[in-house]
């Protein structure tokens, strides 16, 4: 079992930044993916980043990319998603999400059978 917390969700103005964080409990092996993904009311929850507790590879979503940085601290079993120049479009609930998922998939919501409570970021206009 795996047990995720996330938090540091806010209501924010745009063009500022924010940064949240997923605190993993349980059975974190190396090889299991971490990512955040994100759901507005009446919307299907969309990937938004992904890396894996060891490696540097990360994933992130073109709608994000080059304003979010997803991270790790290993010694706090903690993922992070740094978020910059933050719009009104990224106004939703941030989970963070683990299980081990291969490369194809890691995009993909149905891969990942641990789930945090979310965390809401509004950001106003």
């Amino acid at each position: 079992q795996v047990q995720l917390v996330e938090s540091g969700g806010g209501l924010v103005q745009a063009g500022a930044s924010l940064r949240l964080s997923c605190a993993a409990s349980g059975r974190t092996f190396s090889y299991y993916a971490m990512a955040w993904f994100r759901q507005d009311p009446g919307k299907e929850r969309e990937f938004v980043a992904a890396m894996r507790w060891s490696g540097d590879s990360t994933y992130y979503a073109d709608s994000v990319k080059g304003r979010f940085t997803i991270s790790r601290d290993n010694a706090k079993n903690t993922v992070y998603l740094q978020m910059n120049s933050l719009k009104p479009l990224d106004t939703a609930v941030y989970f963070c999400a683990s299980d081990v998922v291969d490369n194809t998939n890691i995009r993909e919501r149905w891969g990942y059978k641990y789930w945090g409570q979310g965390t809401q970021v509004t950001v106003s206009s």
